[in-house]
């Protein structure tokens, strides 16, 4: 289940519920019965292991040939000036 973190309007405290998705948002602060409003929290998500896009899916070939190019590119440019 999430945890929703709430501020009161009228008290000012923050506090954490663990709540079903599904479950309405509270609407009463549980310490001064003030209004209460529900805050934007950040996620604890990380894409370990494999199966995913950015490990196992996405192009490897595109970066090396840029790489290449803009070597050659270099190589040419030092040839000139010298």
């Amino acid at each position: 289940m999430p945890i929703y973190e709430y501020q009161c309007t009228n008290c000012g405290r923050e506090f954490e519920v663990m709540q079903k998705i599904t479950d309405e948002p509270l609407q009463e602060c549980k310490y001064c019965s003030g209004k209460l409003q529900r805050l934007i929290s950040l996620t604890n998500f990380q894409l370990k292991g494999s199966g995913w896009y950015a490990t196992d899916y996405k192009d490897k070939k595109g970066k090396g040939e840029k790489t290449t190019k803009e070597e050659e590119k270099r190589d040419k440019k030092s040839e000139d000036k010298g």
